[in-house]
């Protein structure tokens, strides 16, 4: 999963959280996120720009201390 900007990804299929964390250390839970939605991600040429167009705009968000 080479990205720029993106070092890991994760999914809880029980709660629906995205994990994303990012190349900076920054690490933020996007919440009710689908199965399907997450999918999609794993499998688009651009895991940065998929986030910053599907991810960010739809779902809340909160920073992982």
């Amino acid at each position: 999963m080479p990205s720029s900007v993106i070092a890991a990804i994760r999914y809880d299929v029980y709660t629906n959280i995205l994990r994303v964390v990012y190349v900076s250390g920054n690490v933020y839970d996007y919440k009710d996120v689908p199965e399907e939605v997450f999918k999609e991600m794993r499998a688009a040429s651009s895991k940065g720009e998929f986030l910053n167009k599907k991810i960010k705009p739809n779902y809340e968000f909160e920073k992982v201390k």
